[in-house]
């Protein structure tokens, strides 16, 4: 979490402040996604290898060419010199290929498996994590930065291999050719290298920007588009794009700064380049006037420069485009270096047994970590196996909260919350919630069909078991009059269903999953009062030998639990049935008082 935390920074989210320098040693952590394929690296190393060796080739024989082929009548030299050329550059153009074909496909594979990492890594964080990070940015990171990657690992890894092997090859076929006029470029190399170095370090920092401001805007957009119909009901079409816009042009504005860093670079280092290629070319052009080097000898230490000249040249622009992919690459890194602090223990407690369910907090204290006000305050209760518990109170009072860490979606910061007996910190949390059916006020549907909604709670259920459980939820009569039955899709996070029917297609997720404790959260908050009444039954049927917690702001659903928990401030200040907390004239009875007697007071002011 601290890494996206940085991210946020307004300096683009570059270490400088950490007082670590930007460096392609952010690109570190994606080798072990490429080691994977050792045969794949294997083979484009030697098609590489092969293609640059035939290019070294080439000045070779045009040097023959010029210095023996044309001072000869028989032209069957010549054609001899010029058939091995076309031989040399036919093994360039299929080495080339091949290490064309070999290093995308890498690239491209290379990318899957380190979107998938990311993904799965995601998926293993704590809520936590969550709380302080923005959806839209983290998709952001899955596709842009990946692609940043993609291009890194398809293309300018393959080009800076190929070009440095070209650069170093030239660089001594140059010595041998001609020393004198070999050190002479040497002498000028770091001219060009120590502005390569410097600027890159630069690029980093600004594409590492750019990314953060597309990832803003991506954000701001897929929160804009999940609440699109509250945002036109407001009437906020024309200030949502243009915020939108402002962020956009943010996220232009520092990939302007980023590619304009880029082409300095580029440009200087072609000038430095090009620049000494000419001094050098006149050097070399003395030589041959005063009959010290053959003009073929010059021409192939020329070709060797200008080989050796736009390997470096295209070294800078690959450098440029590897600085930028370490930007990308850095803030994936930081997702998969991302622990979750809800872990299992190394050696988890088995939970064993049908009839397990038995609650309990001791003394619990928690904040959650983005507040600093306490939720819960000693909060201590027990609910026994079977138990039928309400918690009631105003919104705030901690009710959600017992709930989030029953789910040990988070962890107390002093007491203990216990199931069986066993501390959740001694359990494996996914067999805890393997444990636990959860239906929160506002459901959660997916994209798919009404079918893989409800075998979300069960994903090996028989097509019987799903009807069996939308027959409960009292969800079969709507979900067979759809067009395609339970085969409909419901549309991104079902939008095409009304509140009331993602409420039981919810309801059945969890009749579905048969766990020993249910966590109803205004199950029926959203259903009208016939449906209501179904669902209820079929609730109260559900409920039966299973440890059951219910929030519930509608006093009416909760009258018939067991024991009825009243919360106020994170502590609990009252506890017992309906009736005996009216008696009492407390803080129930206020709230009683405010649901069943409104309805009278209004008809006694009608008359």
């Amino acid at each position: 979490m601290a890494g996206m935390r940085r991210s946020r920074r307004g300096d683009g989210g570059s270490r400088d402040g950490d007082g670590q320098r930007p460096s392609l040693r952010s690109l570190k952590p994606l080798i072990p996604f490429a080691l994977r394929y050792k045969g794949r690296i294997l083979a484009a190393l030697v098609a590489l290898t092969v293609a640059s060796a035939a290019t070294l080739a080439l000045p070779v024989a045009a040097r023959r060419v010029i210095d023996h082929g044309f001072s000869h009548q028989d032209g069957g030299l010549i054609d001899a010199y010029f058939g091995v050329m076309i031989a040399v550059v036919a093994t360039i153009a299929v080495a080339s290929a091949a290490r064309f074909y070999t290093v995308v496909t890498l690239g491209e594979r290379i990318v899957a498996d380190l979107r998938a990492a990311v993904f799965r890594r995601l998926t293993e964080l704590d809520p936590a994590f969550f709380d302080q990070a923005k959806s839209g940015e983290i998709v952001s990171r899955l596709t842009a930065d990946a692609t940043q990657v993609k291009s890194a690992f398809g293309v300018s890894v393959s080009m800076a291999l190929r070009n440095t092997l070209l650069f170093l090859g030239a660089l001594g076929m140059m010595v041998i050719t001609s020393p004198k006029l070999s050190g002479l470029v040497i002498a000028a190399i770091p001219l060009v290298v120590l502005p390569l170095v410097f600027s890159g370090r630069a690029v980093q920092r600004r594409s590492r920007a750019a990314q953060d401001r597309l990832a803003d805007a991506s954000a701001y957009a897929a929160e804009a588009v999940g609440a699109v119909r509250t945002m036109q009901a407001f009437g906020m079409e024309q200030a949502t794009s243009q915020r939108f816009a402002a962020a956009a042009e943010e996220a232009y504005q520092a990939a302007r700064a980023s590619s304009a860093a880029r082409a300095w670079l580029t440009g200087a280092v072609i000038f430095l380049v090009s620049a000494s290629i000419v001094g050098i070319l006149w050097w070399g052009a003395q030589d041959v006037l005063a009959g010290r080097m053959s003009s073929g000898r010059l021409s192939q230490f020329v070709l060797y420069a200008v080989f050796a000249a736009s390997a470096l040249g295209q070294l800078s622009e690959v450098y440029g485009e590897l600085s930028a992919a370490a930007g990308a690459a850095e803030r994936l890194g930081e997702i998969l270096a991302a622990r979750p602090a809800i872990t299992a223990p190394p050696s988890p407690v088995p939970m064993t047994g049908r009839d397990a369910g038995t609650i309990a907090l001791e003394d619990v204290r928690f904040s959650y970590p983005t507040r600093d006000s306490q939720s819960l305050q000693g909060v201590s209760l027990r609910v026994e196996a079977g138990e039928r518990v309400a918690l009631v109170g105003p919104s705030g009072a901690g009710k959600s909260t017992v709930f989030q860490l029953l789910l040990r979606f988070y962890d107390p910061q002093a007491g203990r919350v216990l199931i069986d007996g066993h501390d959740l910190r001694e359990l494996d949390p996914a067999e805890l919630r393997r444990r636990i059916a959860l239906v929160p006020q506002d459901p959660v549907i997916f994209m798919g069909t009404v079918a893989e909604n409800i075998r979300y709670g069960r994903p090996e259920a028989s097509e019987a078991d799903v009807r069996r459980a939308a027959a409960l939820a009292s969800a079969a009569e709507f979900v067979e009059a759809l067009p395609q039955g339970y085969d409909t899709p419901v549309g991104e996070r079902g939008v095409t269903l009304s509140g009331g029917q993602r409420q039981r297609v919810a309801i059945a997720r969890a009749i579905l999953k048969d766990a020993p404790i249910l966590l109803l959260d205004e199950a029926t908050s959203a259903l009208d009062a016939e449906s209501e009444r179904a669902v209820q039954q079929a609730l109260d049927r559900l409920m039966r030998g299973r440890t059951t917690l219910v929030i519930a702001h509608r006093l009416a659903t909760v009258r018939g639990a067991d024991r009825i928990l009243v919360m106020e401030a994170g502590r609990i200040v009252e506890e017992g049935t309906h009736d005996e907390l009216v008696r009492k004239g407390g803080l129930y009875s206020r709230l009683a008082a405010l649901q069943f007697e409104p309805e009278p007071l209004r008809s006694e002011a009608a008359e």
